[in-house]
């Protein structure tokens, strides 16, 4: 659990360090690469940790990255919809199911 809830907080981090920017076309790019690349530290600060506690409860890489995709997915669903205010279409939900396939396959003994 402990490895799910820094991934989420990593997440939410470096959604808006690749995405945020995407509201503020005015800025310089070089500005924003150097904002995102600040906020991206922290990211970092969450993801290393949240990927050796994994580890250490036994998750395999593979399943550490499996992991890291279905919550960087629900993390970027959220921020598309409320801070992009991106509509969120059936085709969305119908891919995510997908690759919940693929979760289960991944997990699967």
């Amino acid at each position: 659990m402990r490895t799910v809830i820094l991934l989420f907080i990593s997440n939410t981090f470096m959604t808006f360090a690749w995405y945020g920017h995407l509201k503020y076309q005015n800025v310089a790019m070089w500005k924003v690469i150097l904002i995102s690349w600040g906020i991206a530290f922290f990211e970092y600060c969450f993801m290393v940790p949240a990927n050796r506690f994994g580890e250490q409860a036994g998750f395999s890489g593979f399943q550490l990255k499996t992991i890291q995709e279905v919550v960087t997915l629900t993390v970027f669903s959220l921020f598309a919809i409320f801070y992009l205010k991106e509509p969120f279409r059936w085709n969305y939900l119908v891919s995510f199911a997908f690759i919940m396939g693929a979760v289960y396959f991944m997990f699967k003994k």
